[in-house]
C-alpha cells in the first residue's frame, strides 16, 4: 500500500472513531440529563401528602384549601385534593383526612413551662380554675394536711381576693394550725402570695431587704408579716426551682411539650421564670427537651449579686442551645393584675376608693430597662396590665428612642388588659404586639367589682385591636388547652362586644404568635416553603358549638414534617 493510501486510511479511521466518540459523549449527555431530571423529579416528590380536609391555612392571601404536600420539613403546595394526589409518588405516605380540620400547629405565645419553686403537698379547697376559698376553710384543711404530712414539708394552695385581702391571713394564723410545715399560699393569679414562718425562713425572706420590684409587707415594729408581692415571689420562686436540680426541669419541659402536642401546640414561648441558663443547659444536655419548638424568654433576677443584667446573659440576641431550643427576648414584670389591685390604673378601683394600684420600677428604672433592650437589639417583652402602667411604656420608649426604631424590635405587651382606645395609635405607631391570654376574659364577677360596669366595658380589647391593626397573638398563662382559648376568645364573658371570630382567633393563635416571635417567615401559616407544623384536629373548631370546643385535641401533629403525634383512628392500619 502506498503511503497516500496509508495516509487516507488513518484519516478513515480517526474520522470513524470521532464519529463514535461524538455519539457515546451525546448518549453520555442523554442519560446524564434523564437523571439529573429523574433526580429534580424525586427531588419534588413530596414525602407526606395530607388529602381531603378542611384545612384553615391562615394564610390571608387564600384561607381555605383542602389538602397539603410536605417534603422534608417544608410545605411544598397546598391546593385540591385532586392537585395535591397527582404530585405523591410511590414512596409518598397518603394521609386521608376524611374531612377533618387542619390548621397550622398552635403557637402559645405566653407559657409557663418550668416547675414549681415550692415541690411538696398542694391543698384543692376550691376546685375552680379562679379559686377564692374563705380563710377559716382553708385553715382546717390546712391543719388536716399537716398532720399527714411529714414535718417539714411545703404545703401549697391556691387562693384569691378573699384571703389575700383579709387582714387575718398572716404568717401567725398559718402557724396556728402549721408551725412545723412551710406553707405557701399562692394568689392563682400568679401575683400575691402568704407564706408562715417556717416558709419564710427556707425561703430566707425573714430579714431580707425588699428587692427591686418587689416588696415584703411588714409590720409596725417592722417584721416580715408574711404577705410577699412581685419580685420577691418571682426570685423566690426561682431560687427554689432551681435548686430543685436540673432533672426535674427536664422531666417538667419534657412532660409540657408533649401534652401539647396531644392538643396540636407546635410552638411554645416559655416565660422562663422557673429556671436559669445554667440549669437550662444541663437539661438541653441530658437530651429531655421538648419536641415542640421552645423559644425560651429570660425573667431576670432582681437580687442576682450581679445585678439584673448580669442574669441571662447570653451572647447576642439569640442563642440557640438545641435544634427547637432557643433563647431570646427578656420579660419584666411591671405591675400587677386587678384580682389583687396591683395593676396601675388611671382611675381609681372601684372597690376601694383612692387606690389605683402600684408601678414594680420607678420610671427611671424602666427607662434603663428598655435602653438596655434597645443597645442588645433584643425584644422586649412587658407586662403591662393597667392603662397607666402602659403610659408609662409609651412615655419612656418615646424618651429613649424613635418610634422606628421600636418598630424593629417589636415589643411587646404582655396582657394589656387595660389598654385604652386612645393609646392604640401610639401602641401601633411603636409596633407594639399584644399577647392576649383568654383565660382573663372569663372572670367578668371580679372585673366589674374592680372597674365597675363603665370602665369594665372599656377594657380587655381584642376585636378592636384586630380592626385598628394592632398585631395580636394569644398565649394560654392558664388552662392550656387551645380549645379552652379559642372558646374564651371568640365568647370574651368580660366584654362579648370584644370577641373574636373563631377564624380571627386561630390566626392569632398560630400566625400572630408567629409574627410576635419574629418567625411568621418560618411559621404559622400553611402556604408553600413554610415549616410543616401542623395540627389535624378532633372536631371543627370552626363549626363546633362553643361549649364543645375545649374537648379539642389534635389527632395528628407534625413538627417540621416529622409526626409527633398520631392518633390510631386517623390512619387506616395498612398505612401505619
Amino acid at each position: 500500500m502506498t503511503r497516500h493510501a496509508i495516509a487516507a486510511l488513518a484519516r478513515t479511521s480517526r474520522s470513524r472513531a470521532l464519529v463514535a466518540l461524538r455519539a457515546i459523549v451525546a448518549l453520555l449527555t442523554i442519560a446524564g440529563n434523564s437523571l439529573a431530571a429523574q433526580d429534580r423529579a424525586n427531588a419534588m416528590v413530596p414525602t407526606v401528602v395530607l388529602l381531603g380536609g378542611k384545612v384553615f391555612t391562615a394564610d390571608p392571601a387564600r384561607p381555605w384549601s383542602e389538602a397539603i404536600a410536605v417534603r422534608g420539613d417544608r410545605i411544598v403546595a397546598v391546593g385540591s385534593t385532586a392537585d395535591i394526589a397527582r404530585l405523591a409518588g410511590p414512596d409518598t405516605r397518603r394521609i386521608a383526612l376524611g374531612g377533618r380540620t387542619v390548621v397550622p400547629g398552635f403557637d402559645d405565645a405566653h407559657a409557663h413551662a418550668g416547675p414549681a419553686g415550692a415541690a411538696g403537698r398542694h391543698i384543692s379547697v376550691d376546685p375552680s380554675p379562679t379559686p377564692d376559698p374563705a380563710l377559716d376553710l382553708l385553715l382546717d384543711s390546712l391543719a388536716a394536711a399537716a398532720r399527714r404530712a411529714p414535718t417539714g414539708a411545703w404545703l401549697t394552695s391556691s387562693v384569691g381576693g378573699r384571703i389575700l385581702d383579709d387582714p387575718r391571713a398572716t404568717r401567725s394564723v398559718l402557724d396556728s394550725v402549721a408551725p412545723d410545715h412551710r406553707v405557701w399560699l399562692a394568689g392563682w393569679s400568679g401575683h400575691g402570695a402568704i407564706l408562715n414562718s417556717a416558709a419564710l425562713r427556707a425561703a430566707g425572706l425573714l430579714d431580707a431587704p425588699d428587692p427591686a420590684g418587689g416588696w415584703i409587707s411588714r409590720d409596725a415594729n417592722g417584721v416580715a408579716s408574711g404577705r410577699i408581692d412581685e419580685y420577691v415571689i418571682y426570685t423566690t420562686e426561682n431560687r427554689l426551682a432551681v435548686a430543685r436540680g436540673d432533672s426535674v426541669l427536664a422531666r417538667s419541659l419534657r412532660a409540657y411539650g408533649e401534652w401539647g402536642l396531644r392538643h396540636g401546640i407546635t410552638s411554645v414561648q416559655d416565660m422562663a421564670g422557673q429556671y436559669d441558663l445554667a440549669t437550662l443547659r444541663a437539661a438541653v444536655a441530658r437530651g429531655e427537651t421538648m419536641r415542640a419548638r421552645h423559644r425560651v424568654i429570660r425573667i431576670p433576677n432582681t437580687t442576682h449579686p450581679g445585678g439584673w443584667r448580669a442574669s441571662w446573659r447570653v451572647s447576642g440576641r439569640d442563642t440557640v442551645l438545641a435544634p427547637n431550643v432557643h433563647v431570646s427576648g427578656v420579660k419584666w414584670i411591671l405591675d400587677g393584675t386587678p384580682v389583687e389591685r396591683l395593676a396601675l390604673m388611671r382611675r381609681p378601683y372601684a372597690d376601694r376608693p383612692g387606690w389605683h394600684g402600684r408601678a414594680n420600677f420607678p420610671f427611671d428604672t424602666l427607662r434603663a430597662i428598655l435602653r438596655d433592650a434597645l443597645a442588645r437589639g433584643e425584644q422586649p417583652h412587658l407586662h403591662a396590665v393597667g392603662d397607666s402602667t402602659i403610659a408609662l411604656v409609651i412615655a419612656a420608649m418615646r424618651a429613649e428612642a424613635p418610634d422606628a426604631a421600636w418598630r424593629s424590635l417589636r415589643p411587646r405587651l404582655e396582657h394589656a388588659d387595660a389598654l385604652g382606645r386612645d393609646q392604640l395609635a401610639d401602641v401601633k405607631s411603636l409596633g407594639i404586639v399584644v399577647v392576649q391570654n383568654p383565660a382573663h376574659l372569663a372572670i367578668p364577677a371580679v372585673m366589674s367589682a374592680r372597674w365597675g360596669a363603665d370602665q369594665l366595658r372599656a377594657v380587655d380589647l381584642l376585636k378592636t385591636l384586630v380592626d385598628s391593626g394592632v398585631p395580636l397573638a394569644i398565649g394560654s398563662d392558664g388552662p392550656r388547652e387551645p380549645g379552652v382559648n379559642i372558646m374564651l376568645a371568640t365568647l370574651h364573658p368580660n366584654v362579648p362586644s370584644e370577641a373574636l371570630t373563631r377564624e380571627q382567633a386561630v390566626a392569632a393563635y398560630t400566625r400572630g404568635s408567629a409574627y410576635a416571635a419574629f418567625a411568621e417567615r418560618q411559621r404559622g401559616t400553611i402556604a408553600p416553603g413554610m415549616l410543616a407544623d401542623i395540627a389535624v384536629l378532633s372536631q371543627d373548631v370552626f363549626g363546633v358549638a362553643p361549649d364543645a370546643l375545649p374537648a379539642t385535641r389534635s389527632v395528628l401533629t407534625m413538627v417540621g414534617g416529622k409526626v409527633v403525634h398520631e392518633e390510631a383512628e386517623l390512619v387506616p392500619p395498612h398505612r401505619r
